[in-house]
Order: structure tokens, then sequence, then C-alpha cells
């Protein structure tokens, strides 16, 4: 009754089938798995902002790479901005996706390190090849806090790093190259600023990390392995409308010969 299924056509499928299941139970599980690290992820964000501010050489000094459990974590530091070495970021974009550069200027600490500030958005006011109009920094001793942020990296952002660029416009933040163009002592990783807010507003002060949205991993989860259980009914209702078939042929009349000559 089911020997069709040794036919060259079943084995295939039913090797398919064999392969699907455990393949599409698997691609359930790697959903499930982004689904829990980017819930964790999230936690740790929200931690990380909510914390109150620690001195910055708390956590990082110069050549220390700023670890995933210190990205984020809200820190404080006492000097004075140095505008005379400050660079700008090419090809950021702001909240409304809008291209311009990040303000990156050393703030000299009171031991003499320097910590790199993003101090946030402004817009490409001229030309690329010219530094940009950034507007002023606070002058004399302040207190600034932020966001401790990791040294960028092509394979972590997927920006090239270009060289020969205009002078004073740099494509990624690194705190090792700015140590080697300073010739300074400069703390791992950078701040995005987020106080003192800047008058006027400008430069934009970059925005807190989306720390809420899951993303759609559980769901995906969810549809592989509906998937997965779809695999083995539909099998199933295949083989029984081909021995239905097979069957309904098996018992239909022989069609009647025609006679020679008619």
């Amino acid at each position: 009754m089911y020997r069709f299924l040794l036919t060259r056509q079943w084995v295939i499928l039913t090797l398919i089938a064999l392969v699907l299941i455990p393949t599409m139970i698997e691609l359930g599980f790697w959903q499930l798995h982004r689904h829990e690290h980017r819930v964790k992820q999230n936690a740790e964000i929200s931690k990380a902002l909510k914390a109150e501010p620690v001195p910055a050489e708390r956590l990082t000094s110069p050549g220390h790479s700023v670890t995933d459990a210190e990205r984020y974590r809200r820190v404080s530091a006492q000097g004075t901005y140095d505008t005379k070495d400050e660079v700008v970021v090419r090809r950021r974009t702001n909240s409304d996706d809008e291209i311009g550069f990040h303000v990156l200027t050393p703030f000299v600490l009171d031991d003499g390190k320097v910590l790199l500030v993003n101090r946030g958005w402004i817009p490409a006011n001229g030309p690329q090849t010219a530094f940009p109009k950034v507007p002023a920094a606070p002058k004399g001793e302040i207190t600034v806090t932020g966001r401790l942020m990791a040294d960028e990296t092509s394979a972590e952002s997927g920006i090239k790093d270009v060289q020969g660029l205009p002078d004073r416009q740099i494509m990624l933040i690194s705190s090792g190259q700015q140590a080697h163009s300073l010739g300074k002592e400069v703390l791992g990783g950078y701040v995005e600023l987020t106080s003192p807010e800047p008058p006027g507003g400008s430069p934009q002060l970059i925005g807190e990390p989306e720390h809420d949205d899951i993303g759609p991993h559980m769901a995906y989860a969810v549809q592989w392995w509906l998937f997965c259980t779809g695999v083995p009914i539909g099998w199933v209702i295949l083989v029984r409308r081909e021995r239905k078939d097979r069957a309904a042929a098996a018992q239909a009349p022989a069609p009647e010969a025609t006679p020679a000559g008619v």
C-alpha cells in the first residue's frame, strides 16, 4: 500500500523533510538566543544610563579598551576644553538623518591627561574640504558629564578609515590615534556629552542609545518552529493523497479495446 514511498521521488522528498525539520528547529533557537541577547543588552544599557556618574578615570585610563560592561556608563570629569586641537568626524547623521559632523574636542583634566569629548552633531555648513564652523566650547574649568563609549573600528561600525582627509577631519574616533596626534596621554574610549547642554542647542547632543525595542527575533523563532511542525504534517497529507490517488487508479475499470477497422 505504501510501497510508493520507496520510489526515487518519495525518497528524495522524505530526505528533504528530514533535513528541514532539525534545520528549522536550530534556526528557531538561533533567533531565540538573539532575542535573549537583545533583552540582556537592553537591560545593561538601561542600568548604565540610570547609574550615578562616576569619575571617568575610575573606569578608563590611557590605552584602556572600554568593555561592553563599561559602555554607556555615565562618567564625569573636571578640566578645560582644548579647542585648538579640536577635530570633526565626517559623515555623521543626526536624529533626522541629516548628514554632518560630530565635534570631538580634547578635554584636559586637572592631572594633565586628556579625555576625548564628543560634543555633538553640527550640519555640514560649507565645502567638505574645509573645516566647518564649530560652535565655541565653554571656556575655563568646567565639569562635563557623558556616556563612556568604546573606540570606533571599521569592523564594528562599517565605516572605512579613509586616509588623506582634510586637516582636522577624521572618519573614526580612536583614542589611540588622537594620543599619537596630540602627543599626550589620552584616556581610552571617549565620552558622548550629556551636560552641560550647549547654548542654542548647537552642537546637537547625541541622543541615548535605543534600549526599549526588543526586535522581531522572538516572532521569528516562533515562525521557524511553526514551519517545522508544518513539514511532517504536510508530508503526511501528501502521502495520504498519493495513496488515495493510487488506490482510485487501481480500482478504475480498464478502458475497452476498440475493434480493429472501426
